[in-house]
């Protein structure tokens, strides 16, 4: 029986930070897949890793990201690649985990960085503020000091909610995210097309969502 729905925040709630990062590649001449690719060498303990364990402070991060980029052969402003990460809530998204959080128990699983913290996760007067109060529980990994897809991640987010794995179902962007939550139980669902992952966890969650 699943008691509990899980969402990752960026791609699933809001738009994909991928979109915004095609756009700077191209703006900058960069090759297509430039940034994915930055954070993808070395992933344990790159400069992205270690900032959203918060393990280095942003001075540091922008410092070492930009060494990455530059070893790949490309020139990036660091600070300008977060900015990127703030996308556009997804209303239809939002609706189902209001209308799961009537049923289920609610949580969202974040990859984010602390200078996040003081505006999507976390500022009353932010736009996704709202969004926030339809969780129970909220894991972020610059808190947590572990991310995904460290299978400690989910399982601190289950204790939280008082769940087994395999009463929830998780939603992420994200397949490498995914492979640990399935392993340890969760039903999981890769949001590539919005409408198809919502259509996907109606059968899943057993109601209607939208």
């Amino acid at each position: 029986m699943i008691r509990a729905a899980l969402f990752d925040f960026g791609g699933v709630i809001l738009s994909s930070p991928f979109e915004a990062f095609a756009r700077y590649e191209a703006d900058r001449g960069l090759p297509a897949g430039f940034l994915r690719r930055v954070n993808a060498t070395d992933p344990d303990a790159n400069a992205w890793a270690r900032l959203e364990r918060a393990q280095v402070d942003l001075e540091e991060f922008c410092d070492l990201f930009e060494a990455e980029a530059r070893a790949l052969g490309g020139e990036v402003d660091a600070r300008a690649v977060l900015g990127l990460l703030r996308g556009e809530l997804r209303p239809a998204m939002v609706e189902a985990v209001r209308r799961c959080r009537q049923r289920l128990k609610t949580g969202l699983l974040t990859n984010n960085v602390v200078t996040m913290q003081a505006g999507a996760m976390s500022g009353a007067a932010d736009p996704h503020a709202e969004v926030l109060g339809h969780f129970d529980v909220i894991v972020e990994s610059s808190r947590a000091g572990v991310r995904k897809p460290d299978p400690a991640f989910y399982e601190m987010a289950c204790r939280e909610l008082d769940i087994e794995p395999s009463e929830a179902v998780f939603l992420d962007d994200l397949g490498v995210n995914l492979k640990p939550a399935r392993a340890l139980g969760m039903t999981t669902i890769k949001v590539d097309d919005p409408a198809a992952a919502l259509a996907e966890l109606e059968d899943v969650v057993g109601f209607p969502l939208g």
